[in-house]
């Protein structure tokens, strides 16, 4: 089977067997192909096929044994299928090229709620990445980014005008984003990222706020990244599932959940 370039070979892999689960082709107990007959099937690493098979047990789609194998798991409820992307999977989708630009690095102490996040001391020091997110060429983000410095020291020479945290922490350390809490609001530009952002002073953006979580529940970083709010919207679908009986359903689950961006907007 071919893999289509622009998004991550695990998240592809990931996706494939999600939808053969949902699609009811492998049944509840039943055993997955390998990690070898995987590899084999896409044609890549057994890494790559380790990591898709971590994104669907973290999901509940699966549960692994030692020595065995992976196993589709009993799914009481529905999952979501929100998938945890970066920018420039973002821009891809919408068929506009990503860039970055760099505004300021510094080390510095986090204000007390990042530190939260983060789960370090407030008098430990952390590394700040500021980045202007355009898509053609046009501002359409700005990101304030903090890291743990031990993986602040990992993206040290790299090039985070063109690449993205995703892949390197995933591809080149082995270090999987498994999850992530994101909490989206209302913000008012203020000086310096009206101006970053070609929007007037006390303009509205969507702030995003997320944190992502590796294995062992490591903080890998918290951002907050300020939305154009004339350049993207989110737009998301919920499933109800007719074999629940009505008046029983604690909520329809979540089926997507994605940004949609316009490609015109004015200041």
């Amino acid at each position: 089977m071919v893999l289509k370039s622009g998004r991550p070979r695990h998240e592809q892999i990931s996706d494939w067997l999600r939808e053969a689960i949902d699609d009811e082709k492998y049944e509840v107990d039943e055993q997955l192909p390998s990690e070898k007959e995987l590899g084999d099937m896409f044609d890549v690493s057994r890494v790559t096929v380790r990591r898709a098979l971590q994104t669907l047990e973290h999901e509940g789609y699966i549960y692994r044994r030692q020595g065995l194998g992976s196993f589709v798991a009993e799914r009481r409820t529905q999952q979501g299928l929100v998938r945890l992307t970066d920018f420039a999977q973002d821009m891809a989708q919408a068929g506009l090229e990503a860039s970055s630009h760099i505004v300021e690095r510094d080390t510095e102490t986090p204000p007390p709620e990042v530190a939260t996040w983060l789960q370090v001391e407030v008098d430990t020091a952390v590394h700040r990445l500021d980045r202007l997110r355009l898509g053609d060429g046009e501002p359409i983000a700005f990101d304030r980014t903090w890291l743990p410095m031990m993986y602040a020291q990992l993206l040290q020479g790299r090039d985070l005008e063109h690449d993205t945290l995703y892949r390197i922490f995933e591809e080149e350390y082995d270090i999987p984003v498994l999850r992530g809490h994101y909490r989206i609001t209302a913000a008012s530009a203020d000086d310096t990222v009206a101006d970053l952002l070609a929007v007037r002073p006390g303009s509205a953006l969507l702030l995003i706020e997320r944190c992502s979580v590796s294995e062992g529940d490591k903080r890998v970083y918290f951002q907050r990244r300020y939305y154009r709010a004339d350049r993207v919207a989110y737009e998301l679908e919920l499933a109800r599932d007719p074999k629940v009986q009505h008046g029983t359903e604690r909520g329809m689950p979540l089926r997507d959940f994605e940004p949609v961006f316009e490609r015109d907007g004015s200041g």
